[in-house]
């Protein structure tokens, strides 16, 4: 299926706000790793579109200690996939990876 025909201004209005969501993706990373919010209060935003297209891995890399590695292990140990965003979580899922990370 072909991406829909936009015209100049809607392409640019759709590049800024795609923009505007990666950065606040990226600042929501920080104040993870700077401890300023947790992974229980992140996950429970999951009505922000900004959170809920979040992946867990980013989100899991964000914090401190925890690298590609590690991130890999609790997911596999949690049963989510390796391309999962944070919509996508089930209830378990979800218990299973504040448990793991501890906060």
């Amino acid at each position: 299926m072909p991406l829909p025909k936009l015209t100049e201004e809607q392409r640019q209005d759709a590049l800024k706000k795609a923009a505007e969501a990666r950065q606040k993706r990226a600042e929501l990373r920080k104040q993870l790793k700077n401890g300023d919010v947790n992974v229980k209060e992140i996950i429970s935003k999951t009505d922000d579109p900004i959170v809920s297209r979040m992946k867990v891995s980013s989100l899991l890399e964000s914090l401190p200690g925890i690298g590609k590695a590690r991130a890999q292990k609790i997911m596999q140990e949690a049963g989510i996939s390796p391309t999962r965003r944070i919509q996508g979580l089930g209830s378990k899922q979800r218990e299973i990876l504040i448990s793991s990370v501890g906060k």
